[in-house]
């Protein structure tokens, strides 16, 4: 029997009714950013940062590398592509990610172990 008043409501519809209610909308991205780890971004020695120099200066444009840089309050790896090397702003782009770089605590990829073996 189909009501007069009402028109029929899709099965679709129908099962949206039954969905779980957010009613904090939110609130769970909230406390998913609340137990992130904030960790201080960490001092390198003048070595360190001597390193890392030579490994910006051996980076090349379509060179793959993995960097691993400071980026809001925690460490993160990116790997791809070198798409540029910024000297004027002080940035490595790989892909479509630009990392500055007093953010990278370390760079990896073959590049740097094939051209070390070339410059000797």
């Amino acid at each position: 029997m189909e009501s007069k008043v009402h028109a029929k409501m899709e099965r679709s519809n129908r099962a949206k009714q039954f969905m779980p209610f957010d009613a904090l909308k939110g609130f769970r991205e909230a406390l998913a950013e609340k137990e992130r780890m904030i960790v201080p971004k960490k001092e390198l020695s003048e070595e360190r940062k001597s390193e890392l120099n030579e490994k910006l200066y051996q980076l090349q444009r379509m060179d793959i590398v993995t960097a691993e840089y400071f980026c809001d309050g925690e460490y993160v790896q990116i790997t791809g592509v070198v798409s540029g090397i910024d000297k004027v702003r002080k940035a490595l782009e790989i892909g479509n990610t630009k990392v500055p770089f007093d953010d990278i605590f370390d760079l990896q990829g073959d590049v740097f172990t094939i051209k070390s073996f070339t410059h000797r």
